[in-house]
């Protein structure tokens, strides 16, 4: 497994080379962005020129939002930056962040992200091959193209793309015509072996594909600490947040791989503004199983025993109020996860 340190949303540009640096020292493979507080570009712009051997990645932006053109674009200049170790991880996002946050239409999310998909190889051929840009689908009509704006080839055009989701439509897709699929860290074992894992193999072999080259990529959630009150903290930290996730319908799909039926009371809690009570109805049973519980000197193996034969690609779920571990701690659980 390659490991990853996703730069926490608060993360304001001017720091990401700094942070790329010590993350590099610290022996971590790739640094991933997400599209929260900040542009999820522009961090590995920085980062790219801060440290050249990072895999870089968005986990995730979101695409909807975006002409295809505009993602082609910086992801073409991103591959070019970095000698081909960037991953375009694009995201659908939910229904009321794209209309109301966003302001754009929604339609049908699975058939528009492969139209998508679609639209930014056509796009990225015609930037290679100089042939004229012609893709025709539902969602998105593309023919024109002229020199002006075409940035031309480049070294490692083949970008490799990892969309992201929870149920089994969208890792069919990453199956179908993606090159990972980023799973959300509120799962299981469980939901991995009998909803993504054959899911993504079935867009697979529906498509000729080697189900073997589409990587896994995740963060876990860990609940660590080096005395009693800090495994609390960190425990109280991941029930929270656990807690946010099984509430919302969008991720009731691994509360029920499981029979668990805490979701619709967490649901009922959220909508009457309960938040602060609602870690107290997460069994520790169930964070044991969505998370990693182990002092930080067992963290590696118990990722790697977990993920090792499910995982390419792993990092570590950061928690508010959850205690901050020493850079040598952090680099002896990387060399040990990896």
């Amino acid at each position: 497994m390659q490991v990853d340190y996703y730069l926490p949303p608060s993360t304001p540009p001017r720091a990401v080379p700094g942070e790329a640096q010590r993350i590099a020292a610290l022996g971590y493979d790739g640094l991933f962005s997400a599209e929260t507080a900040h542009d999820p570009f522009i961090p590995l712009a920085l980062a790219s020129n801060a440290v050249p051997e990072l895999t870089l990645g968005t986990a995730i932006a979101v695409a909807f939002p975006r002409s295809p053109m505009i993602t082609a674009q910086v992801a073409w200049d991103l591959a070019s930056m970095s000698g081909g170790r960037f991953i375009l991880g694009l995201g659908t996002q939910v229904k009321p962040h794209i209309v109301r946050r966003f302001g754009v239409p929604w339609t049908t999310a699975t058939a528009r992200l492969r139209d998508y998909l679609g639209a930014l190889r056509a796009i990225w051929s015609s930037f290679q091959t100089g042939e004229p840009l012609r893709y025709d689908s539902d969602e998105y009509r593309l023919s024109l193209m002229t020199p002006f704006f075409d940035p031309g080839p480049i070294d490692h055009p083949e970008v490799p793309v990892a969309i992201a989701g929870v149920g089994p439509g969208l890792a069919r897709l990453a199956g179908e015509r993606c090159q990972g699929f980023h799973v959300h860290p509120f799962h299981t074992v469980r939901y991995l072996d009998e909803v993504v894992i054959p899911q993504v193999r079935a867009g697979a072999i529906q498509e000729g594909r080697d189900p073997a080259s589409i990587d896994l990529i995740s963060t876990v959630f860990v609940v660590t600490g080096r005395d009693e009150r800090e495994m609390a903290d960190s425990l109280a930290a991941a029930k929270q947040q656990m807690a946010f996730y099984a509430s919302t319908p969008s991720y009731r799909i691994v509360l029920d791989t499981h029979g668990w039926d805490f979701g619709d009371e967490l649901n009922r809690m959220s909508r009457r503004g309960e938040w602060d009570r609602m870690a107290d109805v997460v069994p520790d049973a169930v964070v044991a199983e969505v998370g990693i519980v182990a002092e930080p000197g067992r963290v590696g193996p118990a990722i790697r025993e977990r993920y090792a034969d499910r995982l390419a690609r792993v990092g570590y779920y950061t928690l508010d109020g959850a205690p901050t571990l020493s850079d040598d701690e952090l680099a002896s659980m990387v060399a040990a996860t990896r």
